[in-house]
């Protein structure tokens, strides 16, 4: 018996379906908080993948030298340069967070880190800007140099129950080193367990040989999108038997985005070999999820 198939039976209960009767933004508003100077690709890999997915709207927020970067990568995005970097002039870090925190009242799931580098200034305004969304106790998914912000403050989300961490092996082995877990012989399964003490599907779908950067920017867009149609779900944007609790949407949208992911990254592949690149599985999302949610 295929033990995921139940997790994938309750991920296509959770999909919206496309009614005449719905109307923008709702099937899922996404912000992504990142986006420097240095880093403009990964904002746009992860808010454009969510939209791709099938997101109504996302927005990114960035420093202002990427925002133009960002806006010419795709029009569909809404870009807002409220960020700063250190030894910017202009707003000052209170008005930063509050900026970024007026766009939430029209916002589903909050991602943080695509592109936000390491810089201290950039750094302070997303440490704000989580306490924000934890206000706002909306879901939360936190990438890349988020994850340099949460290893050297985890206090920022302790026991905050709608925060998604997507670490890759070295940001794992970090945080679990961070919060002194070190399982005797080392082994990931127990790590994972310790770390999360939550039950966790194994994706063990076969992926692309192309270990590219961007990657992970795709699945937390992913991830995010999920996230929203789970709040769609309890918000009964349709009519259902509500048989799923809120509990379980965010380790349903962890494992269908992964899932999605290895799917994507394979099917280009093998179309591309080595020279596939990031954005040749974006164009893959589609077909992808038609074949493995798509009734």
């Amino acid at each position: 018996m295929n033990k995921t198939k139940p997790a994938i039976d309750k991920i296509r209960q959770i999909i919206p379906p496309l009614l005449p009767e719905f109307h923008k933004g709702q099937a899922g508003r996404i912000c992504v908080v990142g986006g420097s100077e240095e880093y403009t690709g990964a904002p746009y890999f992860s808010s454009f993948s969510a939209l791709k997915l099938g997101a109504d709207m996302a927005f990114v927020v960035c420093e202002p030298t990427a925002a133009l970067a960002i806006k010419s990568y795709a029009p569909d995005l809404m870009v807002h340069p409220y960020m700063r970097q250190s030894g910017d002039t202009g707003k000052t870090l209170e008005e930063v967070i509050n900026n970024v925190a007026g766009l939430f009242p029209r916002t589903h799931v909050v991602v943080v880190g695509p592109g936000l580098s390491r810089d201290k200034m950039m750094l302070e305004c997303a440490k704000g800007i989580i306490t924000k969304v934890k206000e706002k106790n909306l879901p939360l998914v936190i990438d890349a140099d988020g994850l340099f912000l949460i290893q050297n403050h985890p206090e920022i989300i302790k026991d905050y129950h709608k925060a998604i961490l997507t670490p890759n092996v070295v940001e794992f082995k970090r945080l679990c080193d961070r919060m002194n877990v070190n399982p005797e012989g080392d082994n990931t399964d127990n790590m994972i367990k310790s770390l999360g003490q939550a039950f966790v599907f194994k994706v063990d779908e076969k992926g692309g040989l192309k270990r590219c950067g961007g990657q992970g920017d795709i699945l937390t867009g992913m991830i995010a999108t999920f996230l929203a149609w789970g709040s769609a779900y309890h918000d009964k944007l349709w009519q259902h038997d509500n048989s799923i609790s809120p509990n379980e949407i965010p380790m349903l949208a962890s494992y269908a985005a992964c899932t999605l992911m290895r799917e994507c990254s394979r099917t280009a592949f093998e179309k591309f070999g080595r020279a596939v690149q990031t954005s040749d599985m974006i164009n893959e999302i589609g077909p992808s999820f038609q074949k493995l949610y798509e009734r």
